[in-house]
């Protein structure tokens, strides 16, 4: 018996970083900070960054890959727990009907950070494959930069 209820695709990552909560948390939700890591290695520029971080304030990024492609990003942050837990919906500006949830969660772990990052609701199994991709590539940058 069908219950009518479709589940969409979701992925999770999680990374140890030499840093503490608080510094990636600063490196999440400080625009200076997150131009230097977000985006997967064939983005060459962040050409905007901006974030309003409180329950309902946004945040939006403007990305140039390696051919010239823009690609801009934004949602609105549903839960803000400082140091320990962001949750914001996700959307691109060119398919904004397909808003997804991002939650990034920063636990202390072994003099450093346990970062979990869960992207839930995706559209299809190729949106849940690219944004692999893409978050993967970020959380390597995100690594280097608290080497």
């Amino acid at each position: 018996m069908s219950t009518g209820v479709s589940t969409r695709p979701s992925l999770t990552l999680s990374r140890r970083l030499n840093a503490t909560p608080e510094q990636v948390y600063a490196a999440w939700t400080e625009p200076k900070q997150l131009v230097r890591w977000f985006g997967p290695e064939n983005i060459n520029a962040i050409t905007h960054a901006e974030t309003d971080v409180r329950v309902g304030g946004r945040f939006r990024v403007i990305m140039e890959d390696d051919k010239g492609e823009i690609h801009n990003v934004s949602g609105v942050y549903q839960e803000v727990i400082a140091n320990t837990k962001l949750r914001f919906t996700w959307s691109w500006i060119t398919t904004p009907e397909r808003e997804s949830v991002v939650t990034v969660t920063f636990a202390p772990a072994a003099g450093g950070t346990l970062l979990t990052l869960l992207h839930e609701q995706l559209f299809d199994e190729a949106a849940r494959d690219g944004h692999t991709h893409g978050w993967t590539g970020s959380l390597v940058k995100l690594e280097a930069y608290f080497a």
